[in-house]
């Protein structure tokens, strides 16, 4: 097949070596001219994948028109930039074109929708949408270590054209059809990080991580299922395995940035001291607002949300955490044991 991958920061870059190492003619965008010279001398991302070749079945472009003849567009840019790039790419792509999305996040700027519907709005719902999704880092999936994903979409046949594509010796694709619960999964995980991060850079220890992460699943399920997910989906690879893997790696750009904050570094500061895109940032945003819109309880989130956009105190967050009224683990338990 014809793929073109939009965006030449560590994933778009990882995933492009898996398609060309699938034997597929690979053409792999970026917006800067500037950068995309510096990639065709270089052959390689080495600020955010060292050592790591970028072959020469990898054409490389800053040309917007490169999809214009592709069987399938991957779009691997940082979420603030999904609905400008699909609304460009829209305009040049074959008609009905699958668009596998990979970057995890909502579109703050259309009401905190999930990405792939503005991918399909900005493709005026002609072409099916892929969420491909889960426990990945680039600098892994780069390198060739095994690694298991999942492909979601309402469209059946693109999930598993896009497994299809992806799908070898070391990368394994699953399918699903619930892409809402794929999509909300990754892109709240990335707040828990964010949040377990803190946690270690505190020094609270593993009892307080555990915590977080279990309780912040819970709060991500139970806003997923209230958009329409289904329960069982955060228990699989787009809710707990990528919630494992982002929390307990220093891969994870959310982690390291919570890492900093709970040391004293301002958000700011953080954040400039990853040098990446900081995800969760976007995402805390993202969950708070749709919280309050949907009236489902997020305390970790709202907590986060405080320190990160309102300046509030870490010690007083977890204070407000611990000090909640007492609660059942599960809201449904009718059912005591003596």
């Amino acid at each position: 097949m014809k793929i073109t991958v939009y965006g030449a920061g560590s994933w778009g870059i990882a995933l492009s070596l898996v398609l060309c190492h699938n034997g597929h003619t690979v053409t792999t965008w970026t917006h800067r001219p500037e950068q995309c010279e510096l990639l065709k001398q270089t052959r390689m991302n080495a600020k955010l994948l060292p050592g790591v070749r970028i072959p020469d079945c990898i054409a490389l472009t800053s040309d917007i028109a490169c999809a214009h003849d592709a069987d399938l567009i991957v779009l691997a840019v940082p979420s603030f930039a999904v609905a400008e790039t699909a609304e460009r790419v829209a305009a040049i792509a074959p008609q009905g074109v699958p668009v596998v999305n990979v970057g995890k996040g909502l579109d703050a700027a259309h009401g905190y929708c999930r990405f792939s519907e503005t991918i399909i709005n900005a493709f005026g719902g002609h072409s099916p949408v892929v969420a491909l999704t889960g426990p990945t880092h680039a600098e892994e999936v780069a390198r060739g270590i095994p690694t298991a994903i999942v492909s979601a979409s309402t469209s059946r046949a693109a999930a598993e054209l896009c497994q299809d594509a992806f799908m070898n010796e070391v990368f394994r694709v699953y399918t699903s059809s619930d892409i809402i619960g794929a999509e909300i999964g990754g892109a709240f995980k990335n707040i828990i990080a964010l949040t377990a991060g803190i946690s270690d850079g505190l020094g609270l220890g593993d009892n307080s991580k555990a915590g977080l992460m279990t309780r912040g699943l819970t709060e991500i399920a139970r806003l997923g299922v209230a958009l329409g997910a289904r329960q069982e989906t955060f228990a699989g690879l787009s809710g707990m395995g990528d919630l494992i893997v982002t929390c307990t790696s220093m891969h994870s750009r959310n982690r390291r940035a919570g890492i900093l904050i709970g040391k004293g570094k301002t958000v700011q500061q953080a954040m400039d001291e990853v040098g990446a895109v900081v995800e969760g940032y976007y995402a805390t945003d993202a969950g708070y607002h749709l919280a309050k819109q949907t009236g489902i309880s997020m305390p970790i989130t709202e907590q986060l949300y405080h320190v990160l956009y309102e300046g509030g105190d870490v010690h007083k967050a977890i204070g407000a955490l611990m000090g909640r009224s007492r609660k059942e683990e599960h809201e449904s338990e009718s059912i005591w044991f003596s």
